[in-house]
């Protein structure tokens, strides 16, 4: 079983601790959701799960390999994919060719990329706009995309930074119908990040809270939900 572990993991900015001795495992297969308020730090531990952010203090590890040092692509490479709050979508391109450049990314050839790539839009309910320029596109379609971005080359783990912000309650319905999907299909472990809580706590199996950087709680969903320290330093504010 794959895991991707980070341990004791510490980030200072100019003396300021963004993330503050956090430890988790992620596994194959499972979907972990990392909530807390804003500026709890989940951006930037994702940031160094992900290699875009070394930690001062502790180690990251996929499938038991430290990856410190590892670039972003390499680690790309090695099945670690994500998404992000801004779609970073080529908006002069097509949906298609959006897709595309991921997997020539990952060193496909092109006829290789493009045929992965239809199969990934088609998959997900998107191939009717395959050829439609991505700065066209619905803001939740620009979220869509992203996602199957993140899907080329069938990645071990993938991180999906708030990818329910902006969407109506349908789209969030269709949104959590996706990402179990993504677990079901990929055989991934999957890290959602959201502040949406109604996605988070139906679609997760386990909840890592984080708040000025430390984790608060860690369990089940109706365990957290249920913790009094949760509710006050985040779920009840809503």
């Amino acid at each position: 079983m794959s895991s991707l572990e980070i341990d004791d993991v510490s980030v200072d900015f100019q003396g300021l601790k963004a993330i503050d001795s956090v430890s988790e495992t992620i596994i194959s297969g499972e979907i972990l959701g990392l909530i807390g308020p804003n500026g709890a730090g989940k951006t930037t531990l994702v940031n160094v799960m992900t290699g875009f952010q070394s930690p001062t203090v502790g180690s990251v590890k996929l499938l038991g390999q430290t990856i410190e040092g590892t670039s972003t692509h390499h680690l790309r490479r090695k099945g670690v994919a994500r998404t992000f709050q801004g779609g970073r979508l080529f908006r002069e391109m097509s949906v298609c060719e959006n897709v595309e450049t991921a997997g020539l990314g990952l060193g496909l050839s092109r006829k290789q990329a493009t045929i992965e790539a239809l199969e990934l839009i088609d998959w997900m309910g998107l191939s009717d706009k395959a050829n439609v320029l991505a700065g066209a596109l619905p803001y939740t379609d620009e979220r869509r995309v992203g996602i199957a971005r993140a899907l080329m080359q069938s990645p071990k783990f993938v991180l999906l930074d708030e990818p329910a912000a902006g969407m109506s309650d349908l789209e969030c319905e269709d949104l959590m119908k996706l990402v179990v999907s993504i677990r079901d299909r990929f055989k991934c472990g999957i890290v959602l990040i959201e502040h949406n809580m109604r996605v988070v706590m139906q679609v997760s199996e386990r909840i890592h809270v984080l708040d000025t950087g430390k984790t608060l709680a860690r369990g089940k969903p109706s365990e957290v939900q249920n913790d009094p320290a949760v509710i006050e330093a985040y779920l009840g504010k809503g």
